[in-house]
């Protein structure tokens, strides 16, 4: 009996220091905010949970009281008061501070307000068409990473062509739903330089949990530049891609421009993962991609290359790697 309890105790131990670890990865952290919203949302989160340590520590004094206190009698009088204190009045002032508190963070943005950047986000099982809205009403594509200048204010307009999503960036503010039919809109604000993880946080399908996204934020007049290098075409051709019939799905600009059911490819190799965050972007993951997607990432829609002779699979990653 006790090696059972001593094993339980260790197995809860080691679960909950796991958990927290895993709570303490910075760039998929809500409490390691990196944006206006979320340190809004981190300080709303303390609040709420020194408000819950000061309630639990009342309802164990009382508890104790109650347990090892003076077992004398108490009037009619003593009992309303605890009641109408403990039970009417505490409650509803707590929970009205809590709530005034929370709709204090309510964004005061309208309509009429213009954002610094408009990204133009359509949720897909299971990756992200993102479109940078530009100065001219021009939409440079991209897909599966997105990139933000530091200290702006970012519209995100969020749409779903299949079922409902949700578009979170934990560091940066809060989420909101991408559903089909309907168009969304978020506004989020970076204010610390660096790369973060953003999900979709609304169970989609089998690959759910791969449906992520990096996100970095540029400082000074990095977006600037990284932004005038994605709106230039590729710079090669590979007939090993265009004959595979990579064009048919995928749109890599002055190459092949037909394609929209997959990700746009044109400047692939400056990525840092493969399938929406699924894989780090190396050589040899981009081959095991190409060869079998669906067995990477249950529920994709590109086909499996493996009939594809292993010289011309090698041929199509090393044309993919070149496109930055």
């Amino acid at each position: 009996m006790p090696s059972i309890l001593h094993r339980t105790i260790a197995l809860s131990l080691a679960t909950g220091i796991s958990l927290l670890v895993g709570g303490c990865l910075f760039e998929q952290s809500a409490l390691h905010p990196a944006g206006r919203d979320a340190s809004e949302l981190s300080a709303l989160a303390w609040f709420m949970f020194a408000a819950a340590v000061v309630v639990w520590a009342i309802v164990m004094g009382a508890t104790i009281y109650a347990v090892l206190g003076k077992k004398k009698p108490r009037s009619e009088r003593f009992a309303d008061r605890l009641i109408i204190g403990g039970g009417v009045a505490f409650p509803t002032i707590g929970l009205a501070i809590l709530l005034v508190f929370g709709l204090s963070l309510l964004p005061s943005w309208t309509s009429a307000d213009t954002p610094d950047l408009r990204v133009h986000v359509r949720a897909e099982q299971f990756w992200w068409r993102l479109g940078y809205e530009q100065a001219d009403g021009s939409v440079v594509e991209t897909a599966n990473e997105l990139h933000l200048p530091n200290d702006a204010t970012v519209e995100f307009v969020l749409s779903s062509t299949d079922v409902i999503h949700s578009f979170w960036i934990p560091a940066l503010g809060g989420k909101m739903d991408a559903i089909p039919g309907r168009t969304n809109q978020l506004r989020l604000t970076p204010t610390k330089p660096g790369t973060y993880r953003g999900v979709c946080a609304e169970f989609c399908g089998p690959s759910h949990a791969l449906m992520a996204f990096p996100v970095v934020v540029h400082e000074g007049s990095g977006f600037t530049e990284w932004m005038e290098q994605q709106r230039q075409p590729a710079s090669a051709r590979s007939d090993a891609f265009l004959g595979a019939g990579c064009g048919g799905c995928h749109v890599v600009r002055g190459v092949s421009e037909a394609g929209s059911v997959g990700p746009d490819l044109t400047h692939f190799g400056s990525r840092s993962t493969i399938g929406a965050g699924t894989l780090a972007n190396t050589r040899e993951n981009l081959i095991a991609w190409i060869t079998t997607p669906g067995h990477i990432k249950p529920g994709v829609g590109m086909p499996s290359f493996m009939s594809l002779p292993e010289a011309e699979r090698a041929a199509i990653a090393d044309y993919l790697m070149e496109l930055r």
